[in-house]
């Protein structure tokens, strides 16, 4: 008994003096009680919560607590721990009271309300960590341990976020944009390329943050669809500015849109020949098609899909339909017409024929019925084999044909051939001719026609009947021969000289040169002619009245026994003309001016 005293004695004192070690490491204002999960006080408040750092950060807190001990009519103190990585307690970064401000933090929220809501007004980077909150009411003292607070601070901004309800064509759309808002008290601009003059909100989300947004509502169209809207939320920071840029593209889902149908080969068709027919269309999603056919008891469906190969047999209207889940629309009708005329034969000759060169010459026809197929004749020669070939895209064509060698006799030659096609009742007949020959009637012509003066520009144009199609050659008679001065049906020049041109057209038959033509030159104008000619002329009687005038002083002179020597001279000095007539050795000398 007395050893169970003594042994309840030591228990006693041990206590005490870990209680007295408690009461001295674990101050009021450290985690001293975060190990209790039962210290009767829990804090409402996001688990996790943004900030950017430059700008200020709100969180937003509210308390609860069902401890007795608890009298909101006494003094409450609100107070802020931050908790490092390791797990171990750091010391308190604010105190309500005043008595810490390691973080100049204000508790904007009313503590007697239990509304602990507070104020980061500059955040870092360095303030990421986690955080917890405490509650000093003497004699009630209490840490929200089960409710840590996680601040994540970065330095750059958030990208906006474009909210769209729908996208089907001809509904309205309300199209939002908005931005993470950690300072309500100084949200982020938000711009973009819907319309500029959007209102901006700031609205209180359900767990106390805060979201800035635009919003716009429009009708969706087909046109909508690959639409880029760009949204940027520009967030004030101390000393200026960061922005983020966010950009969705649009699709939007449309009933289809220009329908269409087209026909390969165009154009009259042969009973029993192939058409491929073919249906587009604009749609989101694709479109499914369906070909219609015309008949006198009503459309009938024929095919599906986007195309549809027939034989025609009768001519009739065809359409598509293309259809999705939004909607169907049809294209314009096809008509498939029958020609009542068979198809001419074509030929198929070398472009380069020279004499004495051997050639194959074919004619071939359009065959839409080949167990039937026309019957080809020509005049070159009556036992040509007729050969019946499948082309690449399954049609058929019938042709003959024969290897010649080319001679001087052949120039102008005229080449028919017949294609005569099986039908009920009889035939029909089609016939195609070419001629062959050298270049013929080859002629030049000159614009504009008549005298020009020097310095304007003419075009000598130079045509032929030739086959093949001749080529051009243009030449000028020059002292030295012909100079070839060009290639080519038309040449043009600048006037500097008159001079004799022609033109040359050849082909692999020959070639033929055409007549000289002759582009004039005006050179000086009329008037001027006209004066000179005058003065000239004028000039010219001068002379000849001075000439008798010598003789007679000839006449008197050779009575003195003098010999004179008459000479004259004409000369132009620029627009004067000046006669010399002396006599010699120099008694006397007349000049007209």
């Amino acid at each position: 008994m007395k050893l169970s005293l003594n042994l309840m004695a030591a228990l006693s004192e041990n206590m005490l003096t870990v209680n007295m070690l408690l009461s001295v490491f674990f101050l009021p204002g450290t985690l001293a009680d975060c190990c209790d999960t039962k210290s009767g006080i829990r804090i409402t408040t996001p688990k996790k919560i943004k900030a950017l750092s430059g700008s200020c950060l709100e969180i937003p807190c509210s308390f609860n607590t069902e401890n007795k001990l608890f009298d909101s009519s006494k003094t409450i103190y609100g107070v802020w721990m931050k908790q490092k990585i390791n797990g171990n307690p750091s010391p308190v970064v604010f105190h309500s009271s005043g008595s810490v401000n390691t973080y100049p933090l204000t508790i904007t929220g009313n503590l007697k309300e239990k509304n602990c809501t507070t104020l980061f007004p500059d955040v870092n980077t360095s303030y990421t960590d986690r955080y917890f909150f405490r509650i000093e009411n003497e004699p009630f003292k209490a840490t929200a341990c089960e409710d840590p607070l996680n601040i994540t601070v970065k330095d750059s901004p958030w990208s906006p976020s474009i909210n769209i309800s729908v996208v089907k064509e001809h509904q309205s759309v309300t199209i939002s944009c908005s931005a993470v808002t950690p300072c309500p008290h100084s949200p982020p601009e938000l711009t973009w390329n819907l319309q500029q003059d959007s209102d901006r909100q700031t609205e209180k989300n359900k767990d106390g943050t805060f979201t800035t947004k635009i919003q716009e509502t429009i009708t969706l169209s087909d046109t909508h669809d690959g639409y880029n809207i760009n949204c940027s939320a520009r967030y004030p920071v101390n000393g200026g500015s960061k922005t983020a840029e966010t950009e969705v593209t649009l699709s939007v889902s449309y009933a289809p849109k220009d329908t269409s149908a087209s026909i390969s080969p165009s154009g009259l068709l042969s009973a029993g020949s192939w058409v491929e027919l073919n249906c587009s269309s604009r749609a989101k999603p694709p479109a499914s098609f369906t070909w219609f056919w015309n008949s006198k008891h009503g459309a009938r469906i024929v095919a599906t899909g986007e195309f549809y190969s027939l034989r025609v047999t009768e001519g009739g209207e065809y359409y598509c339909e293309a259809t999705n889940d939004l909607g169907k629309q049809r294209s314009s009708l096809i008509l498939l017409n029958l020609k009542d005329c068979p198809w001419s034969p074509s030929f198929n000759i070398p472009l380069k024929l020279k004499e004495h060169q051997s050639v194959t010459i074919s004619c071939s026809a359009v065959t839409p019925c080949p167990h039937s197929p026309p019957e080809l004749t020509w005049n070159l020669q009556q036992d040509s084999e007729r050969q019946t070939e499948k082309n690449t895209d399954g049609t058929f064509t019938t042709k003959i044909q024969e290897t010649i060698t080319l001679s001087d006799t052949h120039d102008g030659y005229n080449i028919s051939c017949s294609a005569r096609y099986p039908v009920n009742g009889g035939s029909k007949t089609a016939e195609t001719e070419v001629t062959l020959y050298a270049p013929k009637d080859t002629s030049a012509s000159i614009s504009p026609s008549g005298l020009v003066s020097a310095g304007s520009w003419v075009e000598l144009s130079c045509s032929s009947r030739a086959k093949p199609p001749a080529s051009f050659t243009w030449f000028r008679n020059s002292k030295h021969g012909a100079i070839n001065v060009s290639v080519g049906q038309v040449y043009s020049f600048n006037v500097t000289e008159g001079g004799e041109y022609y033109c040359e057209a050849t082909n692999d038959l020959g070639n033929q040169r055409s007549a000289v033509i002759h582009p004039g030159n005006k050179g000086l104008p009329s008037g001027f002619i006209f004066w000179v000619t005058t003065l000239v002329g004028g000039t010219v009687i001068l002379c000849l009245l001075a000439l008798l005038w010598f003789i007679k002083i000839k006449h008197k002179a050779s009575r003195r026994k003098h010999l004179y020597e008459v000479s004259t001279t004409i000369s132009n000095a620029g627009s004067s003309h000046m006669l010399v007539c002396k006599n010699q050795p120099g008694v006397r000398t007349l000049i007209f001016t």
